[in-house]
């Protein structure tokens, strides 16, 4: 229904086990996928593999007057007052919010470009380092994130 008011955007009708492997197998062929909260889940999980870890990757669920972003991880109770989590899918489900519900895309790429200087500099998180390699806390992570904005 919505493609009708896009008619530029390229529509491709998939099921959702052809999409799971597609993923796998390109995932640079999608920019957005728009599925229900059941299949959605199973791709963010299996794109978030893709990453190296679910903990990279920000989610938006869009209705037509209302949005939630957050990581697909969901709470991660297993690992709750830890302080290990990796953030960065928390911090770039902030900055979609800012892309898309507040309109301000130049906030959203400025989160975006603190992510990826704050990995430059090789801060990691342990879902997200090499075997051998120092680590940081949540805190820690947030804090490299932030003194990149």
């Amino acid at each position: 229904e919505v493609h009708k008011d896009f008619p530029e955007i390229e529509l491709a009708d998939m099921y959702v086990d052809n999409a799971a492997m597609q993923i796998v197998r390109n995932p640079k062929q999608f920019d957005v996928i728009v599925t229900s909260n059941l299949f959605g889940d199973i791709l963010s999980d299996i794109s978030g593999m893709i990453t190296g870890s679910l903990g990279m990757l920000p989610s938006a669920s869009i209705g037509a007057k209302h949005a939630l972003y957050e990581p697909i991880h969901g709470s991660a109770p297993d690992i709750a007052g830890q302080n290990k989590a990796n953030p960065i899918a928390t911090i770039a489900s902030v900055a979609m919010m800012f892309e898309n519900s507040f309109c301000m895309p130049e906030v959203a790429n400025e989160i975006y470009d603190a992510i990826e200087r704050a990995l430059a500099t090789g801060v990691r998180t342990a879902d997200i380092a090499k075997p051998g390699e120092k680590t940081i806390s949540t805190t820690e992570m947030t804090a490299a994130i932030v003194a990149c904005i």
